[in-house]
């Protein structure tokens, strides 16, 4: 075990702990409160009855507002977003997703925020939900075979532009190949799926194990986190909606991802190799996905 391992094996109890504490801060500030919608009830209903707030069941099935329950997801669009990505421009339909128990928890701490410290409180409270987005490139109805990537966010990648990893490259190449694509398609953008799951606390901790010769699944292994902790139930839903029964192509380069959207009731996926941003910088990093799994071979790293 490396110095700066035995380091960070032991903060992460005191970080966990004061995560806990926080949340804990937060539940006591807000216990004797009146209930809070995070969206203010008339908003909610005149969006509810425009049709551009709606809820889908875990099987994709859109339900109405009067059987709505605990296991679904919210979503609220079609909102007309056009992207400038470069030189590429992307005129797509945005759909923002939630989980309605992410949801219950925010309105549970909710107080009467517009009263007392509503900014502040309001943006502690955000903190707490993982919204995923559902970018939509043409007319869904048209879909025979639509072209679909399933994006985890990557902070470093998708917003600084890091080289470390291929993570902004894909995002924008998926676009751009789905744009181009005479079936068109969807982007799945999961808030959640930071590091593979772990989040960017932790995903900071394991670039500096890899800086210290560790690759990036070891990395997790010495943290006591799993190699990827990703849940793609929530993408399988919004995909069940969407695709809307559909055979459909996914933009990959894992097997596991197409293994785990089947084993959640997808079927006819026709994987789509999805091979972009390779650099020196993060060559090492793609080798060790090449020897988890991934689908890459030589030609694709750029090595012999």
């Amino acid at each position: 075990m490396t110095h700066w391992s035995a380091i960070l094996i032991a903060a992460i109890p005191y970080i966990a702990r004061n995560s806990v504490i926080a949340h804990r801060n937060i539940r006591r500030m807000l216990h004797n409160s009146r209930m809070f919608t995070y969206i203010d009830p008339t908003i909610r209903q005149r969006l509810t009855a425009q049709g551009t707030l709606f809820q889908i069941d875990r099987e994709g099935v859109r339900l109405d507002s009067a059987k709505a329950a605990v296991e679904t997801i919210s979503i609220l669009g079609p909102i007309p977003l056009p992207l400038q990505l470069g030189a590429m421009h992307v005129d797509v339909e945005w759909y923002a997703c939630v989980r309605n128990t992410e949801l219950g928890k925010i309105e549970e701490l909710a107080d009467d925020l517009r009263a007392e410290n509503g900014q502040q409180s309001f943006a502690t409270l955000a903190s707490f939900m993982a919204v995923n987005s559902v970018l939509v490139v043409g007319d869904p109805k048209t879909w025979r075979d639509p072209l679909v990537r399933v994006h985890s966010c990557c902070m470093t990648g998708d917003v600084f532009g890091s080289e470390r990893c291929e993570c902004g490259p894909q995002m924008k190449t998926a676009l751009a190949r789905i744009q181009e694509d005479e079936q068109g398609g969807l982007v799945i953008y999961m808030s959640g799926h930071e590091g593979r799951g772990i989040g960017l606390w932790a995903k900071a901790a394991t670039y500096l194990l890899q800086d210290a010769g560790e690759d990036t699944y070891q990395a997790n292994r010495s943290l006591g986190l799993p190699d990827d902790s990703r849940d793609f139930s929530d993408a399988a839903a919004l995909l069940k909606y969407f695709v809307d029964g559909n055979s459909f192509r996914l933009l990959t380069n894992n097997p596991k991802k197409v293994d785990d959207l089947s084993a959640l009731g997808l079927h006819n996926i026709t994987r789509v190799k999805h091979v972009t941003g390779v650099t020196d910088n993060n060559r090492r990093y793609l080798a060790a996905k090449q020897d988890w799994g991934h689908e890459l071979d030589a030609e694709d790293l750029g090595s012999e």
